[in-house]
C-alpha cells in the first residue's frame, strides 16, 4: 500500500491537525518540531535530514536515485519530475517517493507503470487537496471486472454460522463485498444500506455469508469469513466494479437459517456455476445487473445478479497455479 507523507516546514499547527485528521502516514517536520507533532497525535514523524531529495535534471540523476534506494535511503524526487525518468527508476527499484503539489499530480504519481510510486510527499501547497489525495490514493483499489450471472437455484438449507462484517465506514447503495463458496466465483453481497418497516439500515454492515466462504480481499488475496477480525482491512466493491478499503470494527458470528444460492455465467454447456450461503432474511441483499440491491427473499430463478469469476487456486489466500475444483 502506498504511504502518504505531508510536509509542514515551517511548523503550522493547523496544517498538522489537518494532516492527522486526513489520515496521512507520516509528517515531515523539522527536528525541533517533532515533539509538537507527537503531542497532537500518534503518527510517524520524518525530518528533512532523513530524506534524500533528488532533482531529476540529467540522466545521471536517475542513477543517483537508484543507488541511494539500493542503500536503503528514503529517496524523494523533487517537484518537476517527469514520467519517463520516474519509470526508468521504478523499473530498477522500489520504495521511491515523489513530491506532489496537487491532486492531479498525486493521481499521476500513483499510476505510473500501473503500480505507481510507493511514497507521496504532499507539499503544503496541496493542503486543500489533502483529504482527497488520501481518499483516492490510499482507499481506492482500482476496478474489478464484474459480470451478470443468472440465478439457477435458491434453497433453504437449515441453520449455519453466518458472519456479519461491521466496518468502520459508512457504505453506500451499490457497495458490498465479494463472497462465495469458491474463490473462482464470488457474489457481490450488498451492505445493509437499505431500511424497511421492521429494521433500520446498518450502512456499516455486510451480512456476508457462512463462515466457510471466501471473501475477496485487497491485494488480489482471499480470506475465509471466519478469519476476519477487528482492525483488518477488507475490500469494498461497488456495482460498477470500483473498489476501496474499509477497516473491520467488529465481526459477529451467529447461528441463523441459511439459503443456498447458485448462479451461472454463460450457458449450461460451457458456462461456469458458483454458489453462496446467505442468511435467510429480508435485510440480506445481492446486487442486480442494473446495480440495484435485491433481497434474497425476493430473489428468484432467472434473475441476473452481479458476480466475479476468476481462475481457481488459492493457498493461504494467495493466488497459485493448481488444478483445483471447489463445489
Amino acid at each position: 500500500m502506498k504511504s502518504i507523507w505531508f510536509q509542514v516546514v515551517p511548523f503550522d499547527k493547523k496544517l498538522v491537525t489537518l494532516a492527522l485528521e486526513s489520515g496521512v502516514d507520516a509528517l515531515v517536520v523539522e527536528k525541533k518540531d517533532k515533539d509538537k507533532v507527537l503531542a497532537l497525535g500518534r503518527t510517524q514523524v520524518i525530518t528533512p535530514e532523513e530524506l534524500s531529495l533528488v532533482a531529476l535534471e540529467k540522466k545521471e540523476d536517475e542513477t543517483k536515485a537508484v543507488d541511494l534506494l539500493a542503500k536503503g535511503n528514503k529517496v524523494v524526487l523533487k517537484k518537476g519530475w517527469e514520467i519517463i525518468p520516474v519509470e526508468n527508476i521504478l523499473a530498477q527499484s522500489t520504495d521511491l517517493g515523489l513530491e506532489v503539489g496537487s491532486l492531479d499530480q498525486a493521481r499521476l504519481a500513483a499510476g505510473i507503470l500501473e503500480r505507481g510510486v510507493d511514497n507521496l510527499l504532499v507539499l503544503p501547497e496541496a493542503a486543500a487537496d489533502l483529504k482527497s489525495i488520501v481518499a483516492e490514493v490510499k482507499l481506492s483499489q482500482g476496478t474489478i471486472g464484474l459480470v451478470p450471472a443468472t440465478v439457477t437455484a435458491i434453497e433453504s438449507v437449515g441453520l449455519g454460522h453466518r458472519v456479519c462484517v461491521d466496518t468502520m465506514s459508512m457504505l453506500r447503495k451499490g457497495q458490498g463485498m465479494l463472497v462465495g463458496n469458491s474463490s473462482a466465483f464470488t457474489f457481490l453481497v450488498h451492505a445493509e444500506t437499505e431500511s424497511n418497516p421492521y429494521v433500520a439500515a446498518r450502512p456499516f454492515r455486510v451480512n456476508a455469508g457462512a463462515v466457510h466462504a471466501y471473501a475477496v480481499m485487497p491485494g488480489d488475496k482471499t480470506s475465509y469469513l471466519e478469519e476476519l477480525s477487528a482492525g483488518r482491512e477488507v475490500l469494498v466493491v461497488d456495482a460498477d466494479g470500483s473498489t476501496s478499503l474499509a477497516t473491520v470494527g467488529r465481526v459477529k458470528v451467529e447461528v441463523r437459517p441459511m439459503l443456498l444460492i447458485k448462479a451461472r455465467v454463460g450457458d449450461e454447456a460451457t458456462g461456469v456455476e458458483g454458489a453462496i450461503f446467505l442468511q435467510n432474511a429480508e435485510t440480506i441483499r445481492v446486487v442486480t445487473s442494473k446495480g440495484e440491491p435485491l433481497s434474497v427473499v425476493s430473489l428468484k430463478k432467472g434473475d441476473e445478479i452481479m458476480c466475479k469469476t476468476d481462475a481457481a487456486g488459492r493457498h493461504f489466500g494467495m493466488r497459485i497455479k493448481e488444478d483445483i475444483s471447489e463445489h
